[in-house]
């Protein structure tokens, strides 16, 4: 997952400071230098490792953190706070006109996302309640407009075209319908080129000039380190952009780009591309990074997804069975679907605390498919009553999903593990429990989230 590397490292340096009982300013300088090693090797900006480890050092060495009982805990905090201001400090939004439609220009280099991410970004405002709609801008690239066709009816967003007609002609087009049409978006998917040149940044600055957006967010590739910083700088000179996507923030980034941006190019990221679905789209929150990095968890942004993609009704449902102890196997289906709502169960653990080395971690999404087909090879009475599964019918079940007796078995384990863990929520002590589960983010869904055997 991003930023694993740069985590162990940084882990590996507090763990050294922990070890002392009282902090000397050599031991903070001596960490600090590991620190912006560290950095170094995530490919950040030489000049913004080096300015963020001088703040750090001055910070740590104060009179507060060498008397503090715990030292190497409020150099950690300092560094926390650090990385939070370094990727911007505020979460920032898109910005809203006094009249609509908003107008977003999506630019970037060719093979960067942002027809995928016109679309992703479409997706995530009509879940908030707004009427996006998407015009198709890049007339050059073969394909680009039937793309934009296909990704647009995945995310049920409009696509405003007019095939190879001048983007500046159709834009101002698309503004007019949208008006005309009440949609409080629009959103433009702009032309690339393999390179920034003079022919692609004059069509960008007469879009901008006609249209006056309100927001120009440039999408890169967080895979590309230094590189994204450098083209972020190129397009911000010559555009003054509002705003970055950073893509791929779920790869094998190092994480030089989401550090460096905001320091060299004084622009915000607004949003990380998190995988290939057009649902992996998150708002780009500095401090929930900053714990990310330093190994503490992203829990609030796994709540806001489970809010988002799991059924309210369903969880509700699923909880009242939990209070009854009235669980069955029909229960665990839905929760292995639930589940999968979440997306790749590594991406969900990467934002649980105290959880490291996740892509270490010999996971098998198919585990979940493969449970599932065990439990639909059932008749609805054994699914109902799993006490009546003899051997018998454990042989019939294995031979009708294709799988082992063994696996059978595990599974009927694992509900019964699972059941024992719901007794816990019945009574008047389990519904306290359960109210305070809730209150955490209404995760009703993922309360019953069976004890997988990876």
């Amino acid at each position: 997952m991003a930023f694993e590397g740069l985590a162990d490292k940084l882990a590996n340096s507090f763990k050294k400071l922990r070890s002392k009982g009282k902090l000397t300013e050599s031991d903070v300088k001596s960490a600090m230098r590991e620190v912006r090693l560290a950095l170094l090797e995530a490919d950040v900006n030489y000049k913004v490792a080096k300015d963020f480890t001088a703040k750090v050092t001055e910070r740590a060495v104060g009179e507060e953190v060498m008397q503090s009982l715990t030292p190497a805990q409020m150099v950690i905090k300092i560094v926390n706070e650090e990385l939070t201001g370094l990727m911007g400090g505020d979460t920032e939004r898109l910005n809203s006109p006094a009249h609509p439609p908003a107008v977003v220009m999506m630019v970037g280099l060719q093979g960067a996302g942002k027809t995928t991410h016109a679309a992703k970004l479409s997706k995530m405002l009509k879940s908030q309640g707004h009427r996006p709609m998407l015009v198709a801008g890049d007339i050059y690239r073969p394909a680009a407009i039937k793309q934009l066709q296909v990704v647009g009816e995945q995310a049920e967003t409009p696509v405003f075209e007019k095939g190879t007609q001048d983007p500046v002609k159709t834009s101002l087009e698309a503004i007019r319908h949208a008006k005309d049409y009440g949609n409080d978006y629009v959103i433009i998917d702009t032309a690339g080129r393999l390179q920034i040149d003079e022919k692609l940044m004059d069509e960008l600055k007469r879009i901008k000039e006609a249209v006056n957006p309100t927001d120009i967010l440039l999408v890169v590739d967080s895979m590309t380190g230094q590189e994204a910083v450098n083209v972020a700088k190129t397009f911000d000179d010559l555009l003054d952009i509002t705003g970055v996507i950073l893509t791929k923030l779920d790869g094998d980034t190092r994480g030089g780009a989401a550090l460096s941006i905001k320091a060299v190019t004084g622009k915000p990221i607004k949003f990380a591309g998190t995988g290939e679905k057009l649902s992996d789209l998150e708002i780009f929150h500095p401090d929930r990074m900053a714990s990310r990095i330093l190994g503490m968890g992203d829990v609030l942004t796994l709540i806001e997804e489970a809010q988002m993609k799991l059924d309210e009704e369903q969880a509700v449902k699923t909880a009242e069975k939990i209070m009854q102890n009235r669980m069955d196997l029909n229960d665990m289906l839905e929760q292995f679907n639930q589940v999968k709502k979440m997306g790749p169960i590594k991406g969900i653990l990467s934002k649980m605390p105290g959880i490291k080395n996740v892509d270490d971690l010999d996971i098998d999404d198919r585990i979940m498919d493969r449970n599932a087909a065990i439990i639909l090879s059932m008749t609805p009475a054994e699914r109902s009553n799993p006490d009546i599964i003899d051997a018998k019918r454990r042989k019939r079940i294995a031979a009708g999903c294709g799988q082992k007796v063994e696996d059978v078995n595990r599974l009927l384990n694992q509900f019964r593990q699972m059941q024992k863990m719901m007794k816990s929520f019945s009574g008047k002590k389990g519904r306290r429990k359960l109210k305070q589960l809730s209150s955490m983010g209404n995760m009703g869904g993922m309360g019953g989230m069976p004890p997988f055997d990876m």
